[in-house]
């Protein structure tokens, strides 16, 4: 399951010793506005259907009802959000759900295809008292890696709406003012944004004259040497390659300036995020781990830490983490047809921070480069490289969390000669080719 959203739960490895003394099992088919609950007992008799609003009423209607079944364990589609929130605070046991395996328990109760909430919770509650014992519970985070985690997933979503602002002004300025997206290369910073709210067409940058042309580059530190009379030379001819509509012009500036206006809100919260995402990191018992990965930085690491967390009963292998991050493939065999494809069901944002964490780590690890450059030699695109680099690295990354050390480049340097890695081989072979 991929939590895509902010949770206070994680998964544990502990569940059988829980699932043992339950005596009631409940499902949860949770909405927006109402909630449908179901309990059943142990023989799989019904003994409470209930359907409530979600607000405070009704979760204290749900909590009264509740009381009666102390040794509850509630099955529910999700592993994250408000609902699982309230059902970890009413002392419930939770059991997350993947959906497909959701779908198939209801496709059990009901062939024919028909689909109602009460039917779903009733479902989700017998499928957890059936097959309960094979899963894992949900435990709560503690609150510095739950706020870390929910930080770092929300700063991502609004770099992610940056870039959407980003690509819509360069679509703008590509309709009416093409001399401003030639005067920057980086549109993520924020002079590109000054650029247009001070000069937001062609002709209001060209009555603007060369005097306020170069004290734009000089306030904003743009002003080198070997590009300034080439970007002055673009100033003074914005008006020879523009929109020949003043109608487009005078829609897409107010277009521009507003995403340039916004952008630069945006990117004021984003600055406030990285501070408290920092100081959170910084005050967190494992950041010297994590802290250490090569290539991690000031926003991988973090991202990693949170994802992780810190139950290391969580998982108990590196293989179990390398497929909870989407790194290890997926295999279907039957007979002696044998196919290996991309694990899709991961969680997305490890999943995406580990790819990012491995391109970052290949020009600070010679290792890392040698074996990304060996899967691009095998034929792999730059994906599916950087894919397999990662696998690697989360061998290493688990080791490291489970013993609460620090990298340690020479001891990973040793181990390999050790267990004689065609790592090292291809490292001295390619030490041996520069020479010559």
């Amino acid at each position: 399951m991929d939590p895509v959203n902010s949770t206070a739960a994680e998964a544990s490895g502990n569940s059988n010793k829980q699932f043992d003394v339950l005596t009631h099992f409940g499902g949860f088919d949770w909405a927006m506005d109402e909630h449908q609950f179901a309990v059943i007992d142990q023989d799989g008799t019904v003994l409470l259907n209930l359907r409530f609003s979600n607000d405070a009423d009704g979760w204290s209607e749900l909590r009264t009802k509740i009381a009666a079944y102390p040794r509850l364990g509630v099955a529910i589609e999700t592993s994250c959000g408000p609902a699982v929130e309230r059902l970890l605070e009413l002392g419930v046991i939770v059991y997350p759900i993947n959906p497909k395996a959701a779908e198939r328990f209801r496709d059990r109760k009901s062939p024919s295809g028909s689909k109602n909430d009460p039917l779903d919770a009733w479902c989700f509650a017998d499928a957890l008292r059936t097959d309960g014992h094979g899963w894992r519970e949900l435990r709560p985070l503690d609150p510095l890696t739950a706020e870390l985690r929910i930080l770092c997933r929300d700063e991502i979503a609004l770099i992610e709406q940056r870039t959407a602002m980003i690509l819509q002004l360069r679509q703008a300025l590509h309709e009416y003012y093409p001399t401003a997206l030639s005067a920057f290369d980086d549109w993520t910073q924020r002079s590109a944004w000054d650029f247009v709210v001070a000069f937001a067409t062609p002709n209001a940058l060209v009555k603007a004259g060369k005097r306020k042309w170069e004290k734009f580059l000089h306030t904003h530190k743009l002003y080198r040497p070997e590009t300034a009379r080439k970007r002055l030379d673009l100033f003074a001819k914005a008006t020879g390659f523009a929109s020949p509509s003043q109608a487009v012009t005078n829609a897409k500036s107010l277009l521009a300036t507003t995403l340039a206006r916004q952008l630069r809100t945006l990117q004021a919260q984003l600055d406030e995020y990285r501070v408290r995402i920092t100081e959170l990191f910084n005050n967190h018992p494992d950041r010297d781990g994590f802290g250490s990965l090569p290539g991690a930085g000031p926003k991988i690491a973090p991202r990693l830490l949170s994802e992780l967390g810190n139950d290391r009963a969580r998982f108990d292998s590196h293989e179990a983490l390398q497929a909870y991050a989407g790194t290890a493939p997926v295999t279907q065999q039957s007979g002696k047809r044998s196919i290996a494809r991309m694990r899709r069901a991961c969680n997305k944002t490890l999943r995406a921070t580990v790819h990012h964490w491995a391109d970052l780590s290949r020009p600070l690890c010679a290792w890392a480069q040698a074996y990304y450059q060996q899967k691009k030699d095998q034929g792999m695109g730059h994906a599916a490289a950087l894919r397999c680099l990662g696998q690697r690295w989360l061998k290493i990354l688990w080791k490291m969390w489970q013993t609460r050390t620090a990298y340690n480049e020479a001891l990973h340097t040793r181990n390999q000669v050790r267990h004689g890695s065609w790592v090292i081989g291809l490292m001295a072979s390619a030490g041996s080719s520069t020479t010559k």
